[in-house]
């Protein structure tokens, strides 16, 4: 079998919803000279049938049907069995537009010190019309991702991006223990082997609705954020990351330990409860706790203050009187 230019990579579970639209932006591509993996994560939905139809449509598209392992697991499995150089993400909610893989595939032969590229996005609601966002576009330089790294700005969009698979193999694929920012951590890892970079242009829609993984997992994400961050800061200053053969992250609390110095604990609650403020779900869970626990340990400020009505509005009046008498006593 000839060897594609590229392969496209799919994890999907339960995704039926948005399926079949995101497999078709793929297979409408003006570049053409792909394989499409799509891999099946044990749905019990209509994920895997789906899949199929389509398979029985287009040749290009190479289903793997399994039992549930999980999100790393299915990518590491996808850059494994990927036969082309390059290695284009794609999640089972969102679209693209026609000539993304061309443009980007042009971007990578004319550059080949890069590594990495992604691309503007357009944001999208369930039923595909534009969702509001306030939020900044990606860098377009690498120079650009790197000062992002450090003011905390945007990378990537995890869908967006093309890679070369022996670049993102080297660096050891993703890993477990980042689970549910798995990208975040590979990108912080890849910054220090190759460039990265964004197209200035919106060829994905990227979809956002009430039940996605990014909003019930916020607490856990954004725990892995700020350790992948401290990661990061570690190889910048030459020593060696603590986290790279990690499984799962510990415990907040152990944080002291697995780095060596005295207050990385309280630095990690800091920065996770301040990502936290503004998401009614981790408020309404474990991480209203953590936020609780910061404020104990000197957190104030006008947005803490803020996050109080915000509890209110989400339904917590109970939570948000705790707040306030925890920021009273600050």
């Amino acid at each position: 079998m000839t060897q594609p230019t590229l392969t496209v990579a799919m994890s999907v579970y339960n995704g039926a919803r948005f399926l079949e639209s995101a497999i078709a932006s793929v297979c409408a591509q003006t570049f053409t000279d792909f394989e499409f993996l799509i891999l099946d994560d044990g749905s019990t939905d209509q994920s895997a049938a789906i899949v199929a139809r389509a398979a029985g449509r287009d040749s290009r598209i190479r289903p793997i049907l399994r039992e549930n392992r999980g999100l790393v697991a299915s990518l590491n499995q996808l850059l494994a069995e990927a036969r082309a150089p390059l290695v284009a993400r794609m999640d089972a909610d969102d679209l693209c537009l026609p000539e993304r893989f061309a443009k980007q595939i042009g971007f990578l032969a004319g550059h080949p010190d890069h590594g990495v590229i992604g691309t503007f996005t357009r944001d999208i609601d369930q039923h595909g019309a534009e969702y509001p966002s306030s939020g900044a576009d990606h860098p377009v330089s690498h120079a650009d991702f790197v000062a992002n790294i450090e003011r905390h700005g945007p990378l990537l969009a995890h869908p967006s991006v093309i890679y070369r698979r022996d670049v993102v193999l080297a660096a050891g694929g993703y890993h477990g223990a980042f689970r549910h920012c798995e990208d975040f951590d590979l990108w912080l890892r890849l910054a220090h082997r190759t460039c990265i970079a964004n197209l200035p242009e919106r060829l994905l829609q990227y979809r956002h609705y009430a039940d996605q993984v990014s909003n019930r997992h916020a607490v856990e994400q954004q725990t892995g954020v700020a350790i992948a961050r401290l990661a990061y800061a570690e190889r910048q200053a030459g020593r060696p990351d603590p986290t790279e053969h990690l499984t799962a992250l510990p415990a907040v609390d152990d944080l002291d330990d697995l780095f060596g110095r005295e207050g990385v604990a309280k630095e990690v609650r800091g920065a996770i409860a301040r990502s936290l403020i503004y998401s009614p779900y981790a408020l309404s869970g474990s991480g209203f706790d953590l936020l609780l626990r910061h404020v104990e340990e000197g957190g104030s400020g006008r947005a803490l203050w803020l996050t109080v009505p915000r509890l209110v509005r989400f339904g917590k009046p109970h939570r948000a009187a705790r707040l306030a008498a925890a920021l009273a006593r600050t």
